[in-house]
């Protein structure tokens, strides 16, 4: 049986699953996805913390808006990974290679060690790591249901 392909995503695109944002189909198919079990979904755990805050600003979400996105998130059991020595490493390195911030720089470390593709609407990382495994939401194929 092969092994599933790993989807990196940043707070670009999860934020999507809560908001009517343009490309928010896509960003609801690769949920879907993985709730079939059809791919895995990983990021760093700093996802949780910029999601929250994203929505926090957001004038549509209140408290109790934002507690049942965090226990959506929770219930959703993602594969999280804490800031640790190859992560960061890998991260400080990126970061400095391609001038993006250590945020950024920590979604697209994530994907190239884990062998995955990094999903995110920021095109300042797209074009700026120019890399086959970091793509605009864009470019990711909706299947079809």
């Amino acid at each position: 049986m092969a092994e599933k392909k790993i989807l990196v995503l940043d707070a670009s695109v999860a934020v999507k699953w809560f908001t009517l944002e343009p490309l928010r189909d896509k960003a609801l198919a690769i949920r879907n996805l993985y709730l079939d079990g059809k791919v895995e979904l990983e990021a760093p755990s700093l996802l949780l913390y910029e999601v929250s805050n994203a929505l926090r600003y957001n004038p549509s979400f209140g408290i109790e808006d934002l507690k049942a996105v965090l226990s959506s998130l929770n219930d959703l059991q993602l594969t999280l990974h804490d800031l640790k020595e190859e992560l960061a490493y890998k991260a400080a390195q990126v970061a400095y290679n391609f001038g993006i911030t250590f945020y950024d720089a920590c979604y697209v470390a994530l994907a190239e060690l884990r062998g995955g593709t990094l999903y995110t609407t920021d095109l300042k990382v797209v074009e700026g790591v120019s890399a086959e495994y970091v793509k605009h939401l864009s470019e990711f194929p909706t299947p079809a249901y």
